[in-house]
């Protein structure tokens, strides 16, 4: 269904999953408060791994003391989040918080960036959030409104900020990168940011020429 803001903050603090959109190229994404609720949302066990949705400078801050990112590798894992909007592995120490034991497999850490104005009242309350790729298990992330409330369950609060172009743009959801101790970057999984570069290789050097050697 179909909510505002209000209606978006109203079901987050109840415990339940909500579908929220994301900027041109990306796609939506469920969010909660619990990673029961999210993988619930999208049809799959309740103990799969979830992405933390690194929206609170706080939180984030919080993450990054406890992983083994050298201080410039932190740097560089903020800026990531923040400007490029990737979904990034970070590498964890043996002590990781509770809340974000979820989120962490075979010693990295899952985090979402993207932090769109016009959805940050929706997450401003709720410091840590878990989220996943807006689709019920064995479909592709979905790229409108109307996607979103054909594919989720009836009842599900979906946020509508719909794209109002000419043309509805391709969506994608975001590249996954890892980073490593020393701030060196692979990629991990292709999506929307890498998307416009001839390749792999021509990415990883355009992230370096504009958040290393800038």
């Amino acid at each position: 269904m179909i909510v505002g803001v209000e209606g978006v903050r109203d079901a987050l603090g109840r415990g339940e999953a909500v579908v929220l959109p994301n900027p041109v190229p990306l796609t939506h994404v469920v969010t909660a408060t619990t990673p029961t609720a999210v993988n619930a949302a999208k049809g799959r066990p309740v103990d799969q791994a979830v992405a933390v949705w690194a929206h609170s400078p706080d939180v984030v801050t919080e993450i990054m003391s406890a992983t083994t990112l050298e201080p410039a590798a932190a740097t560089l894992a903020h800026r990531l989040l923040g400007d490029e909007h990737v979904t990034l592995l970070v590498p964890m120490s043996p002590s990781v918080p509770d809340w974000l034991a979820p989120a962490t497999r075979d010693g990295w850490a899952l985090l979402f960036g993207a932090r769109w104005p016009p959805v940050r009242p929706v997450l401003e309350p709720f410091p840590v959030l878990y989220v996943s790729s807006a689709n019920r298990t064995g479909h592709q992330p979905v790229a409108s409104t109307v996607d979103a409330l054909e594919m989720f369950p009836p009842g599900t609060p979906v946020l509508d900020l719909a794209y109002r172009g000419l043309a509805e743009p391709v969506r994608r959801a975001t590249t996954t990168l890892r980073l490593h101790p020393d701030g060196s970057v692979d990629l991990h999984r292709r999506g929307a940011q890498d998307h416009p570069h001839r390749d792999t290789t021509a990415y990883l050097d355009h992230l370096r020429a504009r958040y290393v050697e800038s």
